[in-house]
């Protein structure tokens, strides 16, 4: 994990917003997210995910020390931890959560350095990460008390071995920790409205029989992605979404994010996600900048990219509201 260059910060550039925009709905708003979020400490001695591929199951029971190690470069996608993602201007977060099994593992020594307990959840993406649930959602909650008008969205999602039970805590465990901070999904959210209310939180449960239970949690976030390599084919793809299928009506996410094939890993032995996504940065933030925020067609609202503190992403997405006011403009 680094440490953000403390110089470059956009902590609070909702509040700095111009009035004009303080009674725009959020999903009419450009606004900035990390693809999962909290890769940035993932645990090279937690075990393949269940869920991953046979094979890749396979090749981890017979040879973790080489495996682990080329699935941490590939799985990991940003290198800043929250309140540095939060203070470089990031307010969607891509939660992707797993319960560690330590069933599932297979040897003494993974179980020794996994250290869980069996109500403990984790984020996971491919392997486990080292910083719980609980950890991360107490992190942002205190950066949130110390930037009342900032709002974030959090997209909870990809459950894993998660009981029905242990949903139930996870979201007592949120409500308890954001309280009247949360912003339920029966109000169309402006700033001016949550700054009003004391509302800082949206919570996406990617869970129907949850979501039904819990009048606070807002349904899935569509996530537009390429899963491809190429950062045209990804530009490409969310083009052609836009023309033929048009923005959803509420919130919804383009994601920037690369995604790697067997191909590419296999020929490409010294290559990682982070160097696959540094050279595609230049090309894929030239589009963005290209992109207007809006209720229009093919207007953008959350834009989700990786490693999102190495380069200007935040700050280009923001960029993008400017735009909106030569729209309020003409009215």
């Amino acid at each position: 994990m680094e440490r953000r260059d403390a110089s470059s910060t956009n902590a609070d550039w909702m509040s700095q917003l111009p009035e004009e925009l303080w009674g725009t709905p959020l999903w009419d708003l450009a606004i900035p997210g990390s693809h999962d979020s909290m890769s940035y400490c993932l645990d090279t001695h937690s075990p393949v995910l269940g869920s991953e591929s046979f094979m890749l199951q396979f090749l981890d029971r017979l040879a973790p020390c080489i495996v682990r190690p080329c699935v941490y470069r590939w799985a990991t996608t940003q290198a800043w931890c929250i309140p540095d993602q939060l203070d470089a201007g990031i307010r969607f977060f891509d939660l992707r959560i797993a319960h560690k099994n330590i069933k599932n593992t297979f040897n003494t020594q993974d179980m020794l350095k996994t250290h869980n307990t069996d109500d403990t959840l984790y984020f996971a993406h491919a392997i486990y990460t080292l910083q719980t649930v609980k950890e991360a959602l107490s992190t942002m909650a205190v950066w949130l008390e110390q930037h009342q008008k900032e709002v974030v969205i959090l997209s909870c999602s990809h459950f894993y071995l998660l009981t029905d039970s242990e949903h139930q805590a996870l979201v007592c465990y949120i409500t308890q920790l954001f309280k009247d901070k949360l912003c339920p999904p029966q109000e169309t959210p402006y700033l001016s409205q949550c700054w009003d209310l004391g509302q800082q939180v949206i919570i996406s449960y990617d869970d129907e029989t949850i979501l039904h239970q819990h009048k606070q949690l807002w349904p899935k976030i569509p996530y537009w992605y390429a899963d491809s390599a190429d950062p045209k084919e990804v530009i490409s793809y969310l083009e052609e979404r836009q023309k033929a299928q048009g923005r959803a009506a509420h919130f919804f996410t383009s994601g920037l994010n690369l995604t790697e094939d067997t191909a590419v890993v296999v020929c490409n032995p010294c290559l990682t996600m982070r160097k696959l996504t540094m050279k595609s940065f230049s090309l894929l933030l030239d589009w963005v900048e290209k992109q207007t925020p809006g209720p229009n067609q093919t207007a953008v609202n959350i834009i989700c990219g990786d490693f999102v503190g190495l380069n200007h992403f935040a700050s280009v997405v923001i960029g993008l509201n400017k735009k909106l006011l030569k729209t309020e403009s003409h009215r």
